[in-house]
């Protein structure tokens, strides 16, 4: 894996001059939280109630993407007619109280310690989540006490259109006062990957679930690792390429 090419190659696609990284934007599920599997079993459960069909594997698939959104896109597929916005809340209402009832989702393993990094560079700390459940929402600043300010983040409240649109990554740049050139996403989801590459941001693809990596990488992703603490191993080595970095 070649760091400087991969930022080379990411600025003659975007036809950037430089690349000075001012901001991290992480995804939430499946990368500052282990909460995938609990996602799957609660997707696959509650639309089984709904009469729709979603095995545990598909939550991945979708994953990045509001509920709502993924709720009308399977009922369109299946049932062949377009659910109002109030079907697909409350079916979505039904998916977040079966998340709620799962066993609480643990840290992923090496995030704290790349974002302590993060923080020691000068950079500032950013998340972008398509999700709006309170459960998780509200134990980030907490469990992140230090290294996640809540006027950094950006959840499905704050947006018109979920990923892979790239107005939650934009929405993100916005909030932290950075340009796409001055800021990184750090993203676990096909989706989500599409989201920031289509926002121009220079885009890191860690891979905490089932999918080959190929996947990451053929939505764009510049670098993919294996896991967390693969990217905090090299996190010296990335911002090293950027001028006028304190490190």
């Amino acid at each position: 894996m070649n760091i400087q090419s991969s930022i080379q190659q990411y600025l003659k696609k975007h036809g950037f001059g430089t690349f000075c990284p001012k901001a991290v934007l992480f995804d939430m599920d499946g990368v500052l939280y282990d909460s995938m599997p609990n996602h799957a079993v609660s997707w696959h459960r509650s639309m089984k109630q709904c009469g729709i069909e979603m095995a545990e594997a598909d939550a991945y698939r979708y994953e990045g993407m509001r509920g709502v959104e993924t709720i009308k896109l399977l009922a369109h597929e299946q049932w062949h007619r377009e659910l109002t916005a109030d079907e697909a809340q409350q079916m979505y209402q039904l998916k977040t109280s079966l998340f709620a009832a799962c066993p609480p989702a643990k840290k992923m393993e090496g995030v704290e310690q790349l974002m302590q990094k993060i923080k020691q560079s000068g950079l500032q700390i950013g998340v972008v989540t398509g999700s709006g459940q309170h459960t998780l929402l509200d134990k980030l600043t907490s469990d992140f006490r230090g290294l996640v300010a809540e006027d950094l983040v950006v959840t499905s409240f704050d947006v018109s259109h979920g990923k892979p649109h790239p107005e939650p990554y934009l929405m993100g740049l916005r909030k932290c006062g950075v340009e796409p050139w001055q800021a990184i996403v750090v993203e676990n989801a096909p989706l989500g990957v599409r989201a920031a590459v289509a926002a121009r941001i220079f885009t890191v693809g860690v891979n905490t679930g089932p999918l080959p990596n190929q996947v990451l990488a053929d939505e764009g992703a510049s670098l993919v690792f294996n896991c967390m603490a693969d990217f905090g191993a090299c996190w010296k080595e990335l911002v090293s390429f950027a001028p006028d970095m304190s490190l």
